[in-house]
Protein backbone atom coordinates (compact mmCIF):
# COMPACT_ATOMS: atom_id res chain seq x y z
CA UNK A 1 0.00 0.00 0.00
CA UNK A 2 1.41 3.65 -0.61
CA UNK A 3 1.22 5.55 2.58
CA UNK A 4 0.87 8.95 3.13
CA UNK A 5 4.80 10.13 3.21
CA UNK A 6 4.88 8.17 0.25
CA UNK A 7 2.26 10.47 -1.56
CA UNK A 8 3.53 13.75 0.18
CA UNK A 9 7.46 12.55 -1.08
CA UNK A 10 6.48 12.54 -4.47
CA UNK A 11 4.55 15.74 -4.55
CA UNK A 12 7.64 17.14 -3.62
CA UNK A 13 9.46 15.34 -6.34
CA UNK A 14 7.20 16.83 -9.03
CA UNK A 15 6.67 20.55 -7.34
CA UNK A 16 10.23 21.44 -6.45
CA UNK A 17 12.97 18.65 -7.94
CA UNK A 18 11.63 18.85 -11.40
CA UNK A 19 10.31 15.22 -11.84
CA UNK A 20 8.36 14.33 -14.89
CA UNK A 21 7.46 11.81 -17.18
CA UNK A 22 9.48 12.99 -20.32
CA UNK A 23 7.93 10.99 -22.72
CA UNK A 24 4.85 9.19 -23.76
CA UNK A 25 5.68 7.75 -26.93
CA UNK A 26 3.07 5.33 -29.38
CA UNK A 27 5.18 3.31 -31.17
CA UNK A 28 3.10 2.44 -34.67
CA UNK A 29 4.15 -0.27 -37.07
CA UNK A 30 3.39 1.04 -40.76
CA UNK A 31 3.96 -2.58 -42.50
CA UNK A 32 0.80 -2.78 -43.63
CA UNK A 33 0.98 0.29 -45.04
CA UNK A 34 3.44 -0.93 -47.40
CA UNK A 35 2.85 -0.17 -51.51
CA UNK A 36 4.86 0.49 -54.89
CA UNK A 37 2.52 3.67 -55.27
CA UNK A 38 4.06 6.39 -53.99
CA UNK A 39 0.63 8.62 -53.55
CA UNK A 40 -1.30 5.22 -52.11
CA UNK A 41 1.74 4.52 -49.58
CA UNK A 42 1.38 8.26 -48.02
CA UNK A 43 -1.76 8.07 -48.10
CA UNK A 44 -2.07 4.63 -45.90
CA UNK A 45 1.15 5.91 -43.48
CA UNK A 46 -1.27 9.37 -43.12
CA UNK A 47 -4.39 7.68 -42.03
CA UNK A 48 -2.73 4.88 -39.93
CA UNK A 49 -1.08 7.72 -38.29
CA UNK A 50 -4.12 9.82 -37.68
CA UNK A 51 -6.33 6.72 -36.49
CA UNK A 52 -3.93 5.03 -34.18
CA UNK A 53 -2.90 8.01 -32.20
CA UNK A 54 -5.44 9.96 -32.63
CA UNK A 55 -6.19 9.89 -28.78
CA UNK A 56 -2.65 10.04 -27.66
CA UNK A 57 -1.89 14.14 -26.34
CA UNK A 58 -5.76 14.16 -24.89
CA UNK A 59 -4.80 10.78 -22.65
CA UNK A 60 -1.43 12.39 -21.83
CA UNK A 61 -3.17 15.92 -20.81
CA UNK A 62 -5.80 13.30 -18.86
CA UNK A 63 -3.15 11.48 -16.84
CA UNK A 64 -1.69 14.72 -15.95
CA UNK A 65 -4.58 15.93 -14.67
CA UNK A 66 -5.82 13.73 -12.41
CA UNK A 67 -2.35 12.42 -11.16
CA UNK A 68 -0.68 15.80 -11.24
CA UNK A 69 2.17 14.21 -12.86
CA UNK A 70 3.92 16.57 -15.50
CA UNK A 71 4.53 14.89 -19.08
CA UNK A 72 6.30 16.68 -20.61
CA UNK A 73 5.97 15.11 -24.70
CA UNK A 74 3.56 13.17 -26.38
CA UNK A 75 5.80 11.50 -29.75
CA UNK A 76 5.32 8.73 -31.92
CA UNK A 77 7.89 6.44 -33.51
CA UNK A 78 7.07 4.19 -36.87
CA UNK A 79 8.64 1.23 -38.66
CA UNK A 80 12.38 2.54 -39.72
CA UNK A 81 10.86 4.19 -43.39
CA UNK A 82 14.22 2.33 -45.30
CA UNK A 83 11.90 -0.19 -44.91
CA UNK A 84 8.09 1.00 -45.25
CA UNK A 85 9.23 2.80 -48.74
CA UNK A 86 11.74 0.73 -50.59
CA UNK A 87 9.11 -0.58 -53.28
CA UNK A 88 8.04 2.59 -53.98
CA UNK A 89 10.59 5.10 -53.35
CA UNK A 90 13.12 5.32 -56.69
CA UNK A 91 15.29 8.44 -55.52
CA UNK A 92 15.91 11.04 -51.92
CA UNK A 93 12.46 13.26 -53.24
CA UNK A 94 10.68 9.90 -53.24
CA UNK A 95 11.27 9.45 -49.54
CA UNK A 96 11.07 13.11 -48.56
CA UNK A 97 7.26 12.75 -49.46
CA UNK A 98 7.08 10.02 -47.33
CA UNK A 99 8.82 12.38 -44.31
CA UNK A 100 6.62 15.29 -45.13
CA UNK A 101 3.58 12.63 -44.83
CA UNK A 102 5.21 12.04 -41.08
CA UNK A 103 5.64 15.92 -40.46
CA UNK A 104 1.71 16.62 -41.36
CA UNK A 105 -0.19 13.68 -39.47
CA UNK A 106 2.45 14.73 -36.68
CA UNK A 107 0.79 18.09 -36.36
CA UNK A 108 -2.92 16.05 -37.11
CA UNK A 109 -2.45 14.64 -33.84
CA UNK A 110 -0.65 17.15 -32.15
CA UNK A 111 2.34 15.50 -31.30
CA UNK A 112 5.62 16.86 -30.44
CA UNK A 113 7.79 14.89 -32.72
CA UNK A 114 8.03 11.67 -34.65
CA UNK A 115 10.51 9.17 -35.00
CA UNK A 116 11.20 6.87 -37.49
CA UNK A 117 12.72 8.20 -40.44
CA UNK A 118 15.24 5.60 -40.25
CA UNK A 119 17.56 3.25 -41.61
CA UNK A 120 19.03 0.00 -39.97
CA UNK A 121 22.37 -0.73 -41.88
CA UNK A 122 24.72 -2.19 -39.51
CA UNK A 123 26.27 -4.54 -42.00
CA UNK A 124 25.37 -3.12 -45.44
CA UNK A 125 23.23 -0.60 -46.86
CA UNK A 126 20.02 -1.48 -49.12
CA UNK A 127 18.99 0.47 -52.35
CA UNK A 128 16.44 1.58 -50.19
CA UNK A 129 18.73 2.33 -47.38
CA UNK A 130 20.92 4.62 -49.02
CA UNK A 131 18.28 6.37 -50.90
CA UNK A 132 16.89 7.43 -47.50
CA UNK A 133 20.22 8.13 -45.90
CA UNK A 134 20.58 10.78 -48.75
CA UNK A 135 17.54 12.23 -48.53
CA UNK A 136 17.97 12.99 -44.56
CA UNK A 137 18.92 16.43 -45.11
CA UNK A 138 16.14 17.73 -47.35
CA UNK A 139 13.63 16.03 -45.21
CA UNK A 140 14.90 17.44 -41.98
CA UNK A 141 15.00 20.90 -43.42
CA UNK A 142 12.03 21.13 -44.94
CA UNK A 143 9.93 19.12 -41.67
CA UNK A 144 9.14 20.99 -38.12
CA UNK A 145 8.56 17.60 -36.15
CA UNK A 146 10.39 14.50 -38.17
CA UNK A 147 13.34 12.80 -36.41
CA UNK A 148 15.91 10.51 -38.00
CA UNK A 149 17.95 7.73 -36.97
CA UNK A 150 20.96 5.33 -38.87
CA UNK A 151 21.83 2.36 -37.17
CA UNK A 152 25.57 1.89 -38.61
CA UNK A 153 27.05 -0.58 -36.43
CA UNK A 154 26.18 -3.58 -34.07
CA UNK A 155 28.48 -6.10 -31.77
CA UNK A 156 26.81 -9.26 -33.72
CA UNK A 157 27.85 -7.44 -37.47
CA UNK A 158 30.40 -4.42 -37.25
CA UNK A 159 30.44 -1.40 -38.78
CA UNK A 160 29.34 -0.05 -41.97
CA UNK A 161 32.22 2.28 -43.14
CA UNK A 162 30.91 3.19 -46.14
CA UNK A 163 27.71 3.87 -44.18
CA UNK A 164 30.04 5.98 -41.61
CA UNK A 165 31.55 7.83 -44.34
CA UNK A 166 28.52 8.61 -46.11
CA UNK A 167 26.77 9.88 -42.60
CA UNK A 168 29.45 12.74 -42.06
CA UNK A 169 28.58 14.39 -45.23
CA UNK A 170 24.82 14.22 -45.11
CA UNK A 171 25.28 15.87 -41.14
CA UNK A 172 27.08 18.63 -43.08
CA UNK A 173 24.88 18.78 -45.76
CA UNK A 174 22.06 19.11 -43.32
CA UNK A 175 23.51 22.04 -41.38
CA UNK A 176 24.19 23.76 -44.27
CA UNK A 177 20.37 23.43 -45.80
CA UNK A 178 19.45 24.42 -41.83
CA UNK A 179 21.95 26.86 -41.15
CA UNK A 180 19.43 30.12 -41.43
CA UNK A 181 18.05 28.00 -37.93
CA UNK A 182 21.83 27.32 -36.39
CA UNK A 183 21.63 24.19 -37.89
CA UNK A 184 19.55 22.76 -35.78
CA UNK A 185 18.54 20.05 -38.43
CA UNK A 186 21.42 18.31 -36.81
CA UNK A 187 20.21 17.89 -33.53
CA UNK A 188 17.33 16.23 -35.49
CA UNK A 189 19.35 12.85 -36.72
CA UNK A 190 21.22 10.44 -34.55
CA UNK A 191 23.59 7.79 -35.72
CA UNK A 192 23.93 4.78 -33.82
CA UNK A 193 25.27 1.44 -32.82
CA UNK A 194 23.45 -1.47 -31.10
CA UNK A 195 20.10 0.93 -31.34
CA UNK A 196 17.25 -0.66 -29.54
CA UNK A 197 14.07 -1.25 -30.81
CA UNK A 198 11.84 0.13 -28.09
CA UNK A 199 13.67 3.80 -27.49
CA UNK A 200 10.86 6.21 -26.33
CA UNK A 201 13.58 8.82 -26.68
CA UNK A 202 14.12 11.67 -29.81
CA UNK A 203 15.43 11.70 -31.90
CA UNK A 204 17.12 8.16 -31.96
CA UNK A 205 13.21 6.68 -31.18
CA UNK A 206 12.04 3.92 -34.00
CA UNK A 207 9.28 0.81 -33.94
CA UNK A 208 11.33 -1.84 -34.08
CA UNK A 209 10.55 -5.00 -36.21
CA UNK A 210 10.15 -6.98 -33.33
CA UNK A 211 7.30 -4.91 -31.53
CA UNK A 212 3.71 -5.46 -32.16
CA UNK A 213 1.38 -3.21 -34.15
CA UNK A 214 1.10 -0.58 -31.62
CA UNK A 215 2.76 -0.33 -28.31
CA UNK A 216 2.79 2.54 -25.27
CA UNK A 217 6.31 3.51 -24.33
CA UNK A 218 7.35 5.86 -21.54
CA UNK A 219 10.18 7.51 -20.59
CA UNK A 220 10.99 9.01 -17.26
CA UNK A 221 13.59 11.53 -15.84
CA UNK A 222 14.91 13.15 -12.52
CA UNK A 223 17.84 14.43 -12.26
CA UNK A 224 16.90 16.96 -9.87
CA UNK A 225 15.66 14.78 -7.57
CA UNK A 226 18.97 12.52 -7.46
CA UNK A 227 20.56 15.58 -6.74
CA UNK A 228 18.10 16.58 -3.89
CA UNK A 229 18.81 12.85 -2.56
CA UNK A 230 22.16 12.87 -2.57
CA UNK A 231 22.47 16.78 -0.95
CA UNK A 232 21.35 14.78 2.45
CA UNK A 233 23.92 12.53 2.31
CA UNK A 234 26.92 14.64 1.66
CA UNK A 235 30.37 13.22 2.84
CA UNK A 236 29.02 9.73 3.54
CA UNK A 237 30.50 6.38 2.37
CA UNK A 238 30.12 5.03 -1.04
CA UNK A 239 27.75 2.23 0.23
CA UNK A 240 25.48 4.84 1.43
CA UNK A 241 25.97 6.86 -1.94
CA UNK A 242 24.37 4.28 -4.21
CA UNK A 243 21.73 3.04 -1.67
CA UNK A 244 20.72 6.28 -1.72
CA UNK A 245 20.69 6.20 -5.61
CA UNK A 246 18.90 2.80 -6.11
CA UNK A 247 16.17 4.00 -3.55
CA UNK A 248 15.37 7.01 -5.21
CA UNK A 249 15.30 5.53 -9.11
CA UNK A 250 13.27 3.48 -8.11
CA UNK A 251 10.45 5.92 -6.81
CA UNK A 252 10.74 7.71 -9.95
CA UNK A 253 10.91 4.56 -11.94
CA UNK A 254 7.58 3.87 -10.10
CA UNK A 255 5.61 7.12 -11.81
CA UNK A 256 6.59 6.04 -15.28
CA UNK A 257 5.29 2.63 -14.60
CA UNK A 258 2.10 4.28 -13.42
CA UNK A 259 1.83 6.64 -16.39
CA UNK A 260 2.59 3.82 -18.63
CA UNK A 261 0.21 1.26 -17.34
CA UNK A 262 -2.73 3.80 -17.01
CA UNK A 263 -1.98 5.24 -20.97
CA UNK A 264 -1.93 1.89 -22.00
CA UNK A 265 -5.78 1.14 -20.53
CA UNK A 266 -7.05 4.34 -21.56
CA UNK A 267 -5.95 3.92 -24.81
CA UNK A 268 -6.14 -0.17 -25.22
CA UNK A 269 -2.44 -0.67 -26.80
CA UNK A 270 0.08 -2.84 -25.58
CA UNK A 271 2.31 -1.16 -22.92
CA UNK A 272 5.83 -1.58 -23.76
CA UNK A 273 8.68 -0.34 -21.90
CA UNK A 274 9.59 2.42 -19.42
CA UNK A 275 12.96 3.73 -19.84
CA UNK A 276 14.58 4.97 -16.36
CA UNK A 277 16.96 7.33 -17.95
CA UNK A 278 18.35 10.36 -16.38
CA UNK A 279 17.44 13.05 -19.18
CA UNK A 280 18.30 16.93 -17.93
CA UNK A 281 16.68 19.80 -19.29
CA UNK A 282 18.46 23.39 -19.08
CA UNK A 283 16.39 24.26 -15.87
CA UNK A 284 17.82 24.82 -13.28
CA UNK A 285 18.36 21.93 -10.71
CA UNK A 286 17.71 19.19 -13.63
CA UNK A 287 21.22 17.90 -14.46
CA UNK A 288 23.34 15.08 -14.51
CA UNK A 289 26.71 16.90 -14.16
CA UNK A 290 25.35 18.59 -10.80
CA UNK A 291 24.73 14.73 -9.71
CA UNK A 292 28.23 14.33 -10.77
CA UNK A 293 29.71 17.48 -8.79
CA UNK A 294 27.52 16.34 -5.88
CA UNK A 295 28.82 12.86 -5.42
CA UNK A 296 32.28 14.84 -5.04
CA UNK A 297 33.89 16.48 -8.42
CA UNK A 298 34.54 20.24 -8.82
CA UNK A 299 32.86 20.08 -12.34
CA UNK A 300 32.08 16.82 -14.77
CA UNK A 301 35.06 16.45 -16.70
CA UNK A 302 37.73 16.41 -13.42
CA UNK A 303 39.65 13.19 -12.99
CA UNK A 304 36.77 10.55 -11.80
CA UNK A 305 34.28 11.51 -13.31
CA UNK A 306 33.79 8.36 -15.89
CA UNK A 307 33.93 6.37 -12.14
CA UNK A 308 31.43 8.58 -10.70
CA UNK A 309 29.29 8.47 -13.85
CA UNK A 310 29.59 4.37 -14.17
CA UNK A 311 28.44 4.23 -10.35
CA UNK A 312 25.17 6.34 -11.42
CA UNK A 313 24.27 4.66 -14.21
CA UNK A 314 24.98 0.92 -12.33
CA UNK A 315 22.80 2.20 -9.30
CA UNK A 316 19.86 3.94 -11.38
CA UNK A 317 19.87 0.88 -13.57
CA UNK A 318 19.69 -1.82 -10.18
CA UNK A 319 16.79 0.78 -8.51
CA UNK A 320 14.80 0.95 -11.63
CA UNK A 321 14.70 -2.19 -12.47
CA UNK A 322 12.85 -3.76 -9.72
CA UNK A 323 10.24 -0.90 -10.44
CA UNK A 324 8.57 -1.64 -13.18
CA UNK A 325 7.59 -5.03 -14.96
CA UNK A 326 9.32 -3.99 -18.14
CA UNK A 327 12.36 -1.89 -18.20
CA UNK A 328 13.81 -1.27 -21.76
CA UNK A 329 14.87 1.28 -24.40
CA UNK A 330 18.42 2.97 -23.62
CA UNK A 331 17.94 3.27 -19.80
CA UNK A 332 20.40 5.13 -17.36
CA UNK A 333 22.23 8.73 -18.11
CA UNK A 334 22.17 11.07 -20.62
CA UNK A 335 25.21 13.35 -21.05
CA UNK A 336 24.31 15.93 -23.92
CA UNK A 337 25.83 19.09 -23.57
CA UNK A 338 23.19 21.69 -24.88
CA UNK A 339 20.40 19.95 -22.70
CA UNK A 340 22.01 20.03 -19.46
CA UNK A 341 23.58 23.49 -17.94
CA UNK A 342 25.93 21.47 -15.98
CA UNK A 343 27.73 20.37 -18.75
CA UNK A 344 27.45 23.66 -20.79
CA UNK A 345 29.51 24.71 -17.41
CA UNK A 346 31.81 22.53 -17.36
CA UNK A 347 32.60 22.78 -20.79
CA UNK A 348 32.94 27.08 -20.44
CA UNK A 349 35.28 26.62 -17.33
CA UNK A 350 37.67 23.94 -19.16
CA UNK A 351 36.74 20.90 -17.36
CA UNK A 352 34.95 19.03 -20.28
CA UNK A 353 36.30 18.18 -23.19
CA UNK A 354 35.25 16.12 -27.02
CA UNK A 355 37.72 13.28 -25.84
CA UNK A 356 36.44 13.29 -22.20
CA UNK A 357 33.06 13.06 -23.38
CA UNK A 358 34.16 9.81 -25.34
CA UNK A 359 35.41 8.22 -22.48
CA UNK A 360 31.96 8.73 -20.37
CA UNK A 361 30.10 7.22 -23.24
CA UNK A 362 31.74 4.21 -22.38
CA UNK A 363 30.22 3.95 -19.23
CA UNK A 364 26.81 6.19 -19.93
CA UNK A 365 22.82 5.77 -21.73
CA UNK A 366 23.93 6.57 -25.22
CA UNK A 367 27.09 8.46 -26.69
CA UNK A 368 28.52 11.56 -27.72
CA UNK A 369 25.02 13.88 -27.36
CA UNK A 370 24.17 17.64 -28.29
CA UNK A 371 27.61 18.77 -28.86
CA UNK A 372 27.99 22.32 -31.05
CA UNK A 373 31.21 21.72 -33.61
CA UNK A 374 32.64 24.68 -35.63
CA UNK A 375 30.89 24.56 -39.33
CA UNK A 376 33.84 24.40 -40.59
CA UNK A 377 34.67 20.88 -39.63
CA UNK A 378 35.09 18.16 -42.59
CA UNK A 379 33.18 15.95 -43.08
CA UNK A 380 35.52 13.11 -42.60
CA UNK A 381 36.51 14.45 -39.34
CA UNK A 382 32.84 14.00 -38.41
CA UNK A 383 32.44 10.37 -39.89
CA UNK A 384 36.00 9.71 -37.53
CA UNK A 385 34.21 10.86 -34.35
CA UNK A 386 31.12 8.65 -35.31
CA UNK A 387 33.26 5.40 -36.09
CA UNK A 388 35.16 5.94 -33.21
CA UNK A 389 31.85 6.29 -30.82
CA UNK A 390 30.38 3.22 -32.70
CA UNK A 391 33.56 1.08 -32.08
CA UNK A 392 32.62 1.92 -28.06
CA UNK A 393 29.23 0.45 -28.66
CA UNK A 394 30.66 -2.65 -30.78
CA UNK A 395 33.34 -3.88 -28.53
CA UNK A 396 31.42 -2.79 -25.31
CA UNK A 397 28.13 -4.72 -26.24
CA UNK A 398 26.24 -1.38 -25.61
CA UNK A 399 24.18 1.17 -27.34
CA UNK A 400 26.46 4.50 -28.16
CA UNK A 401 24.93 7.59 -30.68
CA UNK A 402 26.82 10.23 -32.25
CA UNK A 403 24.23 13.23 -32.38
CA UNK A 404 26.52 16.32 -33.62
CA UNK A 405 25.95 19.18 -34.44
CA UNK A 406 28.48 21.62 -36.61
CA UNK A 407 27.17 25.02 -36.73
CA UNK A 408 27.54 26.64 -40.20
CA UNK A 409 29.43 30.11 -39.71
CA UNK A 410 30.63 29.84 -36.09
CA UNK A 411 33.76 28.70 -34.66
CA UNK A 412 34.92 27.81 -31.22
CA UNK A 413 34.09 30.14 -28.69
CA UNK A 414 30.66 31.06 -29.80
CA UNK A 415 27.61 30.07 -28.59
CA UNK A 416 24.51 28.76 -30.34
CA UNK A 417 20.95 28.54 -29.14
CA UNK A 418 18.87 25.83 -30.03
CA UNK A 419 15.56 26.91 -27.91
CA UNK A 420 13.10 24.67 -25.65
CA UNK A 421 14.49 21.17 -24.50
CA UNK A 422 17.48 21.61 -27.11
CA UNK A 423 18.95 24.79 -24.96
CA UNK A 424 22.38 25.98 -25.74
CA UNK A 425 25.79 25.18 -26.40
CA UNK A 426 29.36 26.20 -26.38
CA UNK A 427 30.56 25.25 -29.90
CA UNK A 428 33.64 22.97 -28.80
CA UNK A 429 36.82 22.30 -30.31
CA UNK A 430 37.69 19.14 -32.58
CA UNK A 431 41.12 17.82 -33.17
CA UNK A 432 42.11 18.83 -36.03
CA UNK A 433 44.56 16.16 -37.62
CA UNK A 434 43.45 14.30 -40.42
CA UNK A 435 41.44 11.02 -40.73
CA UNK A 436 40.81 11.07 -44.29
CA UNK A 437 43.00 7.60 -45.41
CA UNK A 438 40.97 5.68 -42.59
CA UNK A 439 37.79 7.06 -43.76
CA UNK A 440 38.06 6.50 -47.15
CA UNK A 441 38.84 3.13 -46.99
CA UNK A 442 35.68 1.75 -47.87
CA UNK A 443 34.39 -1.20 -46.46
CA UNK A 444 33.57 -2.68 -43.28
CA UNK A 445 35.21 -2.87 -39.41
CA UNK A 446 34.25 -6.86 -38.65
CA UNK A 447 32.69 -7.60 -35.66
CA UNK A 448 35.16 -8.34 -32.73
CA UNK A 449 35.99 -12.18 -31.45
CA UNK A 450 33.17 -11.89 -28.57
CA UNK A 451 29.73 -11.45 -30.86
CA UNK A 452 30.34 -15.25 -31.70
CA UNK A 453 28.10 -16.76 -28.90
CA UNK A 454 26.43 -19.21 -30.33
Amino acid sequence: MINLHEVIETNKMIQQENLDVRTITLGISLMDCVDPDLTELNRKIYDKITRVAKDLVSTGDKIQREYGIPIVNKRISVTPIALVGAAACKSPEDYVTIAKTLDKAADTVGVNFIGGYSALVSKSMTTGDELLIKSIPQALSQTVRVCSSVNVGSTKTGIDMNAVKLLGEIILETAELTKDRDSIGCAKLVVFCNAPDDNPFMAGAFHGVTEGDAVINVGVSGPGVVKKALEGIRGEDFETLCETIKKTAFKITRVGQLVAQEASKLMNIPFGIVDLSLAPTPAIGDSVAEILEEIGLEYAGAPGTTAALALLNDQVKKGGVMASSYVGGLSGAFIPVSEDQGMINAVEAGALTLEKLEAMTCVCSVGLDMIAIPGDTKATTISGIIADEMAIGMINQKTTAVRIIPVIGKTIGERVEFGGLLGHAPIMPVNRFSCDAFINRGGRIPAPIHSFKN
